[in-house]
C-alpha cells in the first residue's frame, strides 16, 4: 500500500528553526565575518584572510590556556564520574529517603553559576570564610588568590560540589530502570556485589553515562563564570582557561579579529573532542 507523506508538518518546526537561526546561526556568521576582517573603527573593514587564525595558533598564550582546559576537564571527569556512580549506587530505591535524596541532589544544580562562584569565594577566604579560616587554624595556610595550587583546588572542589549531582541523577535514573528480575537472578546465582555492578548495573547505565560524560566534558571545557568570579583567571594566569582568555581578548583588549578567530577554533575543538568521546564510547554497540 502506498503511503502518503504530509510534508506540511515541517511548518510546525519552522518557528524553532527561525529561533535557532536568530540565536545561533546569525551570531556565528557575525563571528566568522570578524575572524577574516580587520577594522580601525568607523565601521570600516579590511580583508585579513587567515591572518587572525595564524596569530591565534602561533600564540603560546592560546596553547597554555588549552592545556589548562584539558587538564581541568580530565580532573573533573576523573572525580565526578566515579563519585556520581558511587553515590547513585548507595541511594535508596524505596521509601521516604528517595524524594529526600533527590531534592538534596538537585539543590546545587538550581544555584546560578555566578552565585556558586561568590559562595566559594567567600567560603575560601582566610579571614572570614569557613573553609579558608578553618584550614588556616589547622596549620594549612590557604590562599587561593596567591597560590596557584590552592586556586586549582578551590575551582575543582567547587565544580565537584556543583555538578556531581547531575551525574548522580543520571546514574540513578539508569539504576532504577533495571528490572528487579535481574537482581533476583543474580542472587540465585550467588553473584557478588562487584559482579552485579559489572555485569548488570554498569551495562544498563552505559547510555546515561555517555550523556553524563559528554555533558560534563562540554560544561567543564567551556567553564567561565565560576573561576572568573573566584580567581579572575589568577593568580597570574594559572586558572586562565580559554573562555576567560577569550573574554579578556574581546572585551578587555577589544581585539575583535583575534577573538573571533579564537572563538571559532575553540568551538571546533569542543566539537571535535565531543565527537571523539561519542565515537569511542559508542563503538562497542556497533561491533
Amino acid at each position: 500500500m502506498d503511503k502518503t507523506w504530509n510534508n506540511k508538518a515541517w511548518f510546525m518546526v519552522l518557528p524553532v528553526l527561525l529561533l535557532v537561526a536568530f540565536s545561533a546561526v546569525i551570531p556565528l556568521m557575525t563571528v566568522v565575518n570578524y575572524s577574516v576582517q580587520d577594522t580601525f573603527g568607523n565601521n570600516q573593514f579590511f580583508w585579513a584572510g587567515t591572518d587572525w587564525f595564524t596569530q591565534v595558533l602561533d600564540s603560546a598564550r592560546f596553547w597554555d590556556s588549552l592545556v589548562r582546559n584539558l587538564a581541568f576537564s580530565a580532573v573533573i571527569l576523573a572525580i565526578q564520574i566515579p563519585l556520581g556512580i558511587f553515590i547513585a549506587l548507595n541511594m535508596p530505591r524505596h521509601g521516604l529517603g528517595v524524594p529526600v535524596c533527590l531534592i538534596f541532589m538537585a539543590l546545587p544544580l538550581l544555584i546560578p553559576w555566578n552565585v556558586v562562584g561568590t559562595i566559594w569565594q567567600l567560603l575560601c577566604r582566610a579571614d572570614i570564610g569557613l573553609v579558608g579560616w578553618g584550614l588556616t587554624q589547622l596549620g594549612f595556610p590557604f590562599a587561593y588568590a596567591a597560590d596557584p595550587v590552592d586556586a586549582w583546588v578551590t575551582i575543582v572542589v567547587m565544580d565537584v560540589w556543583h555538578w556531581t549531582s547531575l551525574v548522580v541523577l543520571l546514574c540513578y535514573a539508569g539504576l532504577v530502570s533495571i528490572p528487579e528480575a535481574y537482581y533476583q537472578a543474580a542472587k540465585i546465582d550467588g553473584a557478588s556485589r562487584l559482579a552485579v555492578f559489572r555485569y548488570i548495573q554498569l551495562p544498563k547505565m552505559k547510555r546515561v553515562l555517555l550523556i553524563a560524560i559528554l555533558l560534563r566534558f562540554m560544561d567543564s571545557f567551556m567553564i567561565y563564570t565560576e573561576p572568573f568570579v573566584v580567581t579572575g583567571g589568577g593568580p597570574g594566569s594559572s586558572t586562565t582557561f580559554l573562555s576567560i582568555d577569550l573574554v579578556k581578548m574581546a572585551v578587555g583588549q577589544f581585539d575583535l579579529g583575534p577573538a573571533a578567530a579564537m572563538s571559532i577554533v575553540y568551538f571546533l575543538i569542543v566539537l571535535l573532542l565531543s565527537w571523539i568521546f561519542y565515537t569511542v564510547m559508542t563503538q562497542g554497540d556497533q561491533t
